[in-house]
């Protein structure tokens, strides 16, 4: 191959993987902006004042999405027989108490007998037994406040529910509703928050806020991927431009 064939086919080549990588530069950016807007968001909500969650006759065509992480407060009466357990380490808690353990999801019966889970809080696998904190088992009307919560996903590796052990592995009101044999029940949880619970278990308090932001880690690499192949084909068509001339 003739060397300016050669160049200007290596100059093409080397022209469509620039705009690729500072394409994807670019689209991290726009991630960038936009994950940013979502935590914004969802600090904003937050930090506002609680508020009743939707009503029985929205869960329907409810957009859960539209309402995560949202402060409510809600009053109603826990059905302890119903406890559910989901199976969490948890690192870095909020409380005194961490590592492996439990997320204690209750059912709170509504005024009208509708349910909505409640995750109670976190307690360690020796407070498994709810015999081992029984101080901490609410009887009567409660008030609950917290953060309402979307179902966690479940992935590949996540382990099937044990229903019939009151074990499940994600938050998830519809499996856990399922699993307890429970009706009309929200498609959503709710997070209690740190209020004490008498005994200290549950732990409340303990939602968790995390959506990993690399986004500009992402768009510089790009970045610097688009000036190195610059550099590189910079180098390559000195070489081939020397080279033509000292014949």
């Amino acid at each position: 191959m003739k060397p300016p064939v050669k160049l200007a086919v290596v100059g093409a080549a080397a022209l469509a993987a620039f705009a690729l990588l500072v394409g994807l530069g670019l689209w991290q950016l726009q991630r960038l902006a936009w994950k940013e807007a979502l935590v914004a968001r969802i600090e904003s909500r937050m930090a506002a004042e609680p508020a009743a969650p939707p009503a029985e006759a929205e869960w329907a065509g409810l957009d859960v999405d539209q309402w995560a992480y949202r402060r409510v407060r809600v009053e109603g009466i826990f059905d302890h027989a119903r406890e559910a357990r989901v199976y969490v380490a948890l690192s870095e808690p909020r409380g005194p108490a961490g590592g492996p353990g439990y997320f204690i999801l209750t059912p709170l019966v509504l005024a009208d007998g509708s349910r909505i889970i409640v995750n109670r809080g976190f307690t360690p696998e020796p407070k498994a037994d709810p015999a081992t904190r029984a101080e901490g088992q609410a009887t009567g009307p409660v008030t609950v406040t917290g953060v309402l919560r979307t179902p966690e996903d479940r992935n590949p590796f996540t382990p099937a529910d044990q229903p019939a052990k009151r074990l499940f592995f994600a938050r998830d009101p519809a499996a856990i509703a399922a699993g307890l044999g429970l009706d009309r029940t929200a498609p959503f949880t709710i997070d209690a928050d740190a209020t004490p619970n008498p005994g200290g278990f549950p732990q409340g308090g303990e939602t968790r806020v995390s959506f990993p932001n690399r986004h500009l880690e992402y768009a510089l690499t790009w970045f610097g991927l688009a000036a190195a192949l610059v550099g590189v084909f910079a180098a390559f068509a000195w070489r081939i431009l020397r080279d033509r001339r000292g014949r």
